[in-house]
């Protein structure tokens, strides 16, 4: 038979051990939290970046003069390519 002295001891040990155990993964876990917060704000503010760009992108092509129907009278092929040559 084990002493009573080693069993306190065993279990005071194995105590200890799930008492670390919890706070351990709770300061893990709220790390983990704060990480994914973080990386949502960066997803955001980069889908809001992309977002104004394709805007941009898409209120410059309105507002060029570039006639692109083949059909007009006024189409410039020299003048289309240029345009796409600039946007590439």
């Amino acid at each position: 038979m084990v002493s009573p002295t080693v069993n306190v001891v065993r279990y005071s040990a194995l105590a200890f051990g799930v008492a670390y155990g919890f706070y351990h993964r709770r300061t893990l876990q709220e790390q983990h939290d704060q990480q994914k917060v973080e990386h949502a704000l960066h997803e955001r503010k980069r889908l809001i970046a992309e977002a104004k760009d394709a805007w941009k992108r898409q209120n410059e092509a309105k507002s060029s003069t570039v006639i692109t129907d083949p059909a007009d009278s006024r189409f410039d092929l020299e003048k289309l390519l240029l345009s796409f040559e600039e946007t590439s």
